[in-house]
């Protein structure tokens, strides 16, 4: 049962999604499905994050059906029956009966019984809100359970005669962090900067990477909560593959090592980067660069207010690291004329953040009618400025090459200031050394 949330809170989130689509409308929500790692194992089940923000509900083979105004129960969910013998293969399930009593159903039938009441369900109602395209098998279901309606239309039946995607009202909401899921996120930060402050005080040189995330997973864990996405533990070159997988080279003395992982607790996803010398001393260079990252990060952090466009900080960062890059020789020309070429690209690539919350590229439209939609409070951001110059690049010094580079933090948007809720993680330089030479 899921107790870290209170079923109030889900069932607030239905109504207000229920008000948003309208008494003529059916909305249904799918769980995850288990997958298949190989032959008789499957990855760890994570239930997909819609079902999860609607529901608190854990477990897969499961379907949410919200039909607003219907008078015998508006909340309906589809789940698995109790089940002695499997339960003693696979754990507790919550039934039909747990599904009323803990999660605040209106209603609860069998998984099995859904191809028999679900177009039932359908019909009389005019507007279909799905999620058409996410999984195949499913929206085939789907589909039959519409047409099985189509077919009694000379008996009176009233098909509904619009689909709409979910997506357009649901992640909307879910943009807005309410104080609870704040909550959540704060403690998921914390757990993740717990964790890389764990592989700070750890690394030496001649260590592998793959021992520098076995100390992620042992916080993450400790606390209750699972990485967020595959943590990337890049040491020297490696740090400049923006999505660096392998986390199996030796460390050398005078490397960085770029550390990019995130815990999600309850769900809630946190993502952090932090980069720091493997030996505990920054060289003169990758101080230099280092020093850039960081005035460019704290300058978009300071953008990340209300009423502030969501592009605004990805331009503050840029104007800062390509000031630096001009200051160090690595960029020729002025800086206005440096910004209208986006000659900074080739040392950095990517934008300086996204939303996050139950999925670590949390979901939202980031414009709207075409524009960069404001900052608004309850929102929570990533920020995360970097610096890649690769081994090979040429027409840079040589010191400078194969130098990775990022900084990244969760940042909440205040009424005032912003929230850096990932804060327990050194990232002044003086500071990270100091952390270091401590152990």
């Amino acid at each position: 049962m899921n107790r870290v949330l209170d079923a109030r809170e889900f069932a607030r989130r239905r109504r207000q999604l229920m008000r948003m689509a309208g008494r003529d409308a059916i909305i249904i929500v799918p769980s995850a499905e288990e997958r298949v790692r190989n032959n008789d194992a499957h990855y760890p089940f994570r239930q997909d994050s819609d079902f999860h923000y609607l529901t608190g509900f854990a477990e897969p083979d499961a379907v949410l059906a919200l039909v607003p105004g219907r008078s015998q129960g508006e909340v309906i969910l589809f789940c698995r029956e109790r089940d002695r013998a499997r339960e003693q293969w696979d754990g507790h399930r919550a039934g039909q009966e747990g599904a009323v009593a803990d999660f605040g159903m209106d209603d609860a039938f069998p998984i099995d019984d859904i191809d028999d009441i679900l177009p039932g369900l359908i019909e009389g109602r005019s507007r279909v809100y799905y999620h058409f395209g996410r999984e195949t098998r499913f929206d085939l279901i789907l589909m039959g359970w519409v047409n099985r309606v189509r077919s009694n239309i000379k008996q009176g039946a009233k098909p509904p005669h619009e689909f709409v995607a979910l997506s357009h009202l649901l992640h909307d909401l879910r943009l807005y962090k309410s104080r609870s899921e704040l909550r959540l996120m704060r403690k998921s930060a914390q757990i993740a900067a717990e964790a890389h402050v764990r592989a700070m005080r750890t690394t030496r040189p001649g260590m592998n990477e793959n021992e520098v995330e076995a100390e992620l997973l042992h916080t993450f864990r400790k606390h209750n909560a699972v990485p967020s996405y595959e943590p990337i533990v890049g040491a020297g070159t490696n740090a400049c593959v923006l999505h660096y997988r392998a986390n199996n080279a030796t460390m050398q003395d005078g490397d960085l090592l770029l550390i990019d992982a995130g815990a999600e607790y309850a769900c809630y996803a946190s993502d952090i980067t932090r980069t720091f010398p493997v030996n505990g001393r920054f060289t003169p260079e990758q101080r230099e660069l280092y020093d850039i990252v960081l005035a460019a990060q704290l300058a978009a952090i300071e953008e990340v207010r209300p009423g502030k466009s969501f592009e605004a900080y990805h331009l503050a960062a840029v104007r800062v690291l390509t000031q630096g890059l001009i200051r160090l020789g690595l960029l020729k020309g002025s800086l206005r004329s440096n910004l209208e070429s986006h000659t900074y690209r080739k040392f950095y690539m990517h934008k300086t953040g996204h939303w996050l919350g139950l999925d670590v590229h949390d979901v939202g439209d980031y414009r709207v009618d075409g524009e960069f939609r404001e900052l608004e409070p309850g929102m929570v951001v990533t920020v995360e400025p970097g610096l890649y110059i690769s081994p090979d690049l040429k027409g840079v010094p040589a010191r400078y090459r194969g130098i990775g580079i990022r900084i990244e933090d969760d940042v909440i948007v205040t009424s005032g200031d912003p929230e850096v809720i990932s804060a327990g993680v050194p990232k002044d330089a003086d500071e990270i050394e100091a952390l270091m030479a401590a152990h």
